[in-house]
């Protein structure tokens, strides 16, 4: 499914009868996160997190963007499920705001609760399944205060925010994911300081992500006991490197980049440690860690969720790892990402093939952002049409791979508060005019909505 611009856009969105897609058990779903579209920051007992400190100081997002606003989804929310329900998707993939919903002394905040729980209602009334992510990156500052995912305390806080959760929200959520990203996380928030909270320091991103990691494993334990029916897992996102370097240290530099990207997060998950290799790439930098922790964080799961936006070319930095060296010539996002949907399908098939015991999976974001503009009441986001379509078809060709997908959420329902980028990247299939708050389907949102309305016709 090659995109040609001689085509019209109708006829880029239409898979071929043999893919996945056109089964109904296929869910297809869009996703936000809390901070991108909530705003409403200091409303109803909201603490302030990370990325309210962060966004506010300055020279850390671009011109000097917060989410104290954003797609102001607080107040909104209730037409926003409308404007869900008309795409025809079968999902959403939503956010809680940890400082929403609990005090500084760890105790609900029941205006926070209530607002989840009146949305995931409205939700389950349109027919949509609902997915839940307990942590997409907006840590409560006054833990952060007390030293944030370095410190091992902040996995127990965690714990008791998902117990705490799971048992307000049982019977409303159909899928729980306690982390997304936890690369992100640890890695640009604690490694190269480009999230919140800015820490540069790849001896704490490895203790950060152990931490993370722990949190995960003791919360997957609250959640199947406190909400027995719902699906439970974690969210990464992954990285395809490749090499245009023709020696063997610039091959190993490619090998690098994928086991810091993708096997830190599968082997403790899925193999109960962490890959040797990775303390040869950092030396010194292993975790402090305890008994036990590992069946903690290896806790079974019933899925895990894949982000997947663009591939990494790396060439070896001629010491002990590597250094990128970004290819010309190549179809770019508006972030500067290259479109590479043949890196997804590729990873999709070698995680099948390393990991036995790999869980089912679902594709939990996936996306592309570039400068769409409402012209006549509308948007033609062509490029992004085909990067889905693109995309799209390499999910259905991992699964012909033998691969278990069962799912694909578009990044995102709407364009949102893009962290360190602020306002100016936009991801969404609908438009957001940030200055009245008027949303408008793209194209790519009607094209959605028509295929899928068609799949459920069949």
């Amino acid at each position: 499914m090659v995109f040609d611009p001689a085509v019209s856009l109708e006829q880029t969105f239409s898979p071929p009868a043999d893919s996945v897609l056109w089964r109904k058990d296929f869910l297809m779903g869009v996703a936000t996160a809390a901070y991108q579209i909530e705003g409403a920051a200091t409303e109803d007992g909201r603490l302030p997190s990370i990325w309210d400190t962060f966004s506010a100081t300055p020279g850390k997002v671009l011109a000097g963007d917060t989410g104290a606003v954003a797609c102001d989804h607080y107040h909104r929310w209730a037409d926003d499920v409308e404007m869900m329900a008309s795409l025809n998707v079968g999902a959403y993939r939503l956010s809680i705001s940890w400082p929403r919903v609990m005090d500084a002394a760890g105790r609900p905040n029941e205006k926070g609760i209530a607002f989840y729980r009146q949305l995931l209602t409205a939700l389950r009334a349109k027919g949509l399944k609902t997915w839940v992510t307990l942590y997409h990156w907006d840590l409560p500052q006054h833990l952060e205060d007390q030293g944030g995912w370095v410190n091992r305390a902040t996995a127990y806080r965690f714990a008791e925010y998902a117990d705490l959760m799971s048992r307000e929200l049982a019977g409303l959520v159909d899928s729980w994911g306690t982390l997304n990203e936890p690369w992100c996380s640890a890695m640009h928030g604690y490694g190269t300081g480009h999230h919140a909270p800015g820490k540069q320091d790849v001896k704490l991103a490895t203790q950060a992500m152990h931490h993370l990691l722990l949190a995960h494993g003791l919360a997957v334990r609250h959640l199947r006991a406190n909400d027995p029916g719902s699906l439970v897992g974690l969210v990464t996102n992954v990285g395809r490197g490749t090499t245009n370097g023709d020696t063997d240290a610039d091959r190993h530099a490619a090998w690098q980049f994928e086991l810091q990207h993708n096997n830190w997060i599968f082997d403790p998950l899925l193999k109960k440690e962490y890959p040797a290799a990775l303390w040869e790439l950092w030396p010194g930098a292993e975790p402090a860690m305890e008994q036990g922790d590992f069946d903690i964080i290896a806790e079974p799961m019933d899925f895990i969720g894949i982000n997947y936006y663009f591939r990494t070319n790396v060439v070896s930095d001629g010491a002990n790892g590597y250094r990128e060296v970004p290819l010309e010539g190549v179809e770019r996002t508006q972030m500067g990402w290259e479109v590479y949907p043949e890196g997804l399908r590729h990873l999709l098939v070698k995680f099948h093939q390393d990991y036995a015991n790999l869980p089912p999976v679902y594709i939990t974001e996936n996306g592309t952002a570039s400068d769409d503009k409402v012209i006549d009441g509308e948007v033609n986001d062509r490029a992004r049409i085909s990067f889905l379509n693109r995309h799209l078809a390499a999910v259905d060709a991992a699964v012909k791979q033998g691969v278990d997908i069962r799912g694909y959420f578009i990044w995102s329902l709407m364009d949102n508060f893009e962290w360190a980028f602020g306002y100016e990247r936009r991801f969404g299939i609908i438009h957001v005019d940030y200055a009245t708050q008027k949303r408008t389907p793209k194209r790519s949102a009607q094209l959605v909505r028509q295929f899928l309305a068609e799949r459920a016709a069949r």
